[in-house]
């Protein structure tokens, strides 16, 4: 496993302005950098695609459905357009360099209609994320939907949801994301989670129950990460946590981070105890296996 860091800790709204951002997250030891994308359009591609080769960082995505867009919606006109949507999503990480887009590409963030997922909503997501197989194929990407808690969905929640979806789909490159923010809150085990999506998991975003510094709160991520490296979990683990910086009105740390933590801190401590996790997974394996 090897560790990234999400650009949401410093933006939600990456542009030309934040590429001097990607040698600093190469110079504090990544291997790789998520970038948040709501409209591919407005993203400085080639910029950040340069960027990347220059200073040998690997690049993932993180998409977020933007106003419009919905693939569950009982518009069909909405479905249409969400489709099209995600395929530009699609085309736009490729053209950047990634191997992963991410995300809760299902429903836009917020979308909590007076009911449980329906049937018809079930089979217009599988059919989405179907219809854009061949484009995944072609582009050598891969996709992984994101569960997440139910203050911002009501359709995918958990892992076993997860794992439902992806069996429906029935495709190789369409996996889930476990987001131990999420999963803290939605899981009866964030362990038997990894387990139960076995090779259906193809991306974790590492992330404290209040989105701060690593091994600061609950989440458990030693046993975790040993919970990893047994399943054969080989993608990366991405921090995704929010740093505060009075000038970035964009970030979602802006509103909630501790004003102490930078982007900075929560990279560079991030980084710093998980690679102390990894290093020791020998030792954490001994200690599991009694």
């Amino acid at each position: 496993m090897k560790v990234g860091i999400s650009a949401f800790a410093w933006t939600a709204s990456f542009g030309q302005q934040h590429l001097d951002l990607l040698p600093k997250i190469k110079e504090l030891g990544f291997d790789c950098v998520e970038i948040p994308m709501f409209d591919p359009a407005k993203l400085p591609i080639a910029g950040i695609r340069r960027a990347c080769e220059v200073n040998e960082l690997n690049c993932t995505v993180c998409a977020i459905l933007p106003r419009g867009i919905n693939p569950i919606s009982p518009d069909a006109a909405v479905r249409r357009r969400s489709r099209q949507h995600l395929k530009r999503c699609i085309e736009a990480s490729a053209a950047l360099g990634a191997k992963l887009l991410g995300g809760p590409l299902y429903a836009p963030i917020g979308y909590l209609p007076n009911h449980r997922p329906r049937n018809n909503e079930w089979l217009w997501a599988i059919e989405m994320f179907q219809s854009v197989g061949p484009l995944l194929d072609s582009h050598e990407v891969t996709l992984s939907i994101e569960p997440v808690n139910r203050s911002e969905t009501f359709f995918l929640r958990t892992a076993t949801q997860a794992k439902s979806l992806c069996e429906a789909i029935g495709h190789s490159r369409i996996g889930a994301t476990i987001d131990t923010f999420h999963a803290n809150i939605e899981e009866k085990s964030i362990l038997q989670a990894i387990q139960l999506l076995g090779f259906h998991l193809k991306h974790i975003h590492a992330s404290e129950n209040d989105r701060g510094l690593l091994g600061r709160g609950r989440v458990e991520f030693p046993a975790i990460i040993t919970a990893l490296q047994k399943s054969g979990y080989g993608g990366y683990l991405m921090i995704e946590g929010f740093g505060y910086n009075p000038k970035e009105k964009n970030a979602p740390g802006y509103l909630w981070a501790d004003i102490a933590v930078s982007p900075e801190v929560l990279a560079r401590e991030g980084l710093e105890y998980l690679q102390t996790l990894l290093s020791d997974q020998p030792k954490l394996q001994r200690i599991t296996n009694r």
